[in-house]
């Protein structure tokens, strides 16, 4: 637990930093929960334990899933900047980047088949990693694509407001 508080404590401070502010790293963050669950489930799914590299491939996946994040986020922002409308903005980037997204993800997914499917000696470290990265990243992907514009445009607004 204590690694995954910090994992997000790094992500959240150096977002933060790049995006000059306090509110607009929440979109990013609060999208990898949907990714953490995904990963628990397919582990359920398979019947595997959460052992040390299921966890390694949780780190993994934040780091992963937060990318994806980050490309729908700046690039809603850079269109904000442009004087788009936030909502616009945040639509816009979630159909630009939709494609690449996918794309990235799937053949991430698509090259931890093996993993996902390995036999033989340290297969259940191979079981483990592969199918909490595929898991994760698979449910993370799909229903990051739906979550992050939406948050992007509620913490765009609040932030907008705060600064008025």
């Amino acid at each position: 637990i204590y690694i995954f508080a910090l994992c997000l404590l790094f992500v959240y401070l150096l977002l933060a930093a790049q995006y000059e502010s306090l509110l607009l790293p929440f979109p990013v963050l609060l999208s990898l929960p949907v990714g953490v669950f995904g990963s628990y489930l397919a582990l359920l799914a398979v019947g595997l334990d959460n052992n040390i590299y299921a966890q390694v491939a949780l780190v993994m996946l934040i780091g992963l899933l937060a990318k994806n994040a980050i490309l729908i986020v700046e690039f809603a922002m850079a269109q904000n900047k442009l004087g788009q409308d936030i909502t616009e903005a945040a639509i816009e980037g979630a159909r630009l980047r939709f494609r690449p997204i996918l794309m990235t993800s799937f053949a991430f997914i698509s090259g931890l088949i093996p993993l996902c499917i390995a036999s033989g000696a340290g297969a259940i470290g191979n079981r483990s990693i592969g199918t909490a990265a595929a898991g994760g990243m698979l449910i993370g992907t799909i229903f990051g694509l739906v979550i992050i514009p939406g948050l992007y445009i509620l913490f765009a607004k609040l932030e907008k407001a705060m600064k008025k």
